[in-house]
């Protein structure tokens, strides 16, 4: 019987230790969490379309533009719109993180930038991975439903890219 009590002692103290731990560990995350909503960086906002822009680089027809506006421009411009959950710090070092990698990839407002043959390849890329279904990202799409490309604005974008004689562009 006093082992029994003993053994019951023992593991309710060892439960309240435990408890405790878990208080300390939820509050200094808690702590952490409050902390890091102070750490914001920069916004990835322009004033406005950039005079490097694929617009000013090369004729694009109007629908084609505001559809690389609306569905691209958000991880591919210099000039995001960020949704609320932006605000909530990590949400926004990974939405950063994503967008700085889509303008590895493809910067639409410095489309001016890029030489004849990058602009070309870019082109092509834009194209292709469109008509795969790649692009806008799933992860994307999945909350912004109004980013899907249907296959009537694909066949647009790949007719006009088609269209293009690469001499056009006014470097």
């Amino acid at each position: 019987m006093e082992k029994r009590k003993e053994v019951s002692k023992f593991s309710t103290s060892k439960s309240v230790k435990m408890k405790s731990t878990l208080k300390k560990i939820a509050l200094g995350l808690l702590g952490a969490l409050i902390i890091i909503q102070f750490i914001r960086p920069q916004r990835n906002t322009a004033a406005g379309i950039s005079q490097n822009d694929i617009s000013h680089t090369m004729e694009v027809p109007v629908e084609v533009h505001q559809m690389f506006v609306k569905k691209c421009y958000d991880c591919h411009s210099n000039n995001t719109v960020y949704p609320w959950y932006a605000n909530v710090q990590p949400v926004r070092w990974w939405l950063d993180s994503h967008v700085n990698e889509g303008k590895e990839h493809l910067n639409f407002s410095e489309f001016k930038t890029y030489n004849q043959k990058r602009a070309t390849h870019k082109l092509d890329e834009i194209g292709e991975v469109l008509a795969e279904g790649e692009m806008p990202l799933k992860s994307y799409t999945f909350i912004h439903r109004e980013a899907l490309v249907t296959p009537e604005e694909v066949t647009k974008v790949n007719a006009w890219i088609v269209s293009l004689n690469i001499k056009e562009l006014k470097n």
